[in-house]
């Protein structure tokens, strides 16, 4: 799991079809202080993340073709949950 910010909504005109009625959304991993760590990532959403706030997105893709619905599915990342705020110090 990562503690992520949202940067932006993925449109594609054509997109595998277990992602049919799924958001997508593109997603910068920071670390604990809101710095960009390493490269976005697009995820699912199914908890209506608005844009730039803190998520925290998994990568654990059998969980994620779980909730497509779909084991062949090429999803990896969701949003597990939105960030209300953080306690200083308590890594996520």
């Amino acid at each position: 799991m990562l503690l992520a910010r949202v940067e932006g909504n993925l449109i594609a005109t054509r997109k595998h079809p277990s992602f049919e009625g799924w958001r997508l959304v593109i997603c910068q991993p920071i670390d604990l202080t809101g710095k960009p760590e390493g490269v976005p990532q697009i995820a699912i959403d199914a908890h209506g993340a608005g844009m730039h706030q803190q998520v925290v997105i998994s990568s654990d893709g059998a969980a994620a073709r779980n909730a497509v619905g779909d084991q062949k599915s090429p999803v990896r990342w969701m949003i597990v949950g939105i960030v209300d705020e953080k306690e200083p110090g308590v890594a996520v």
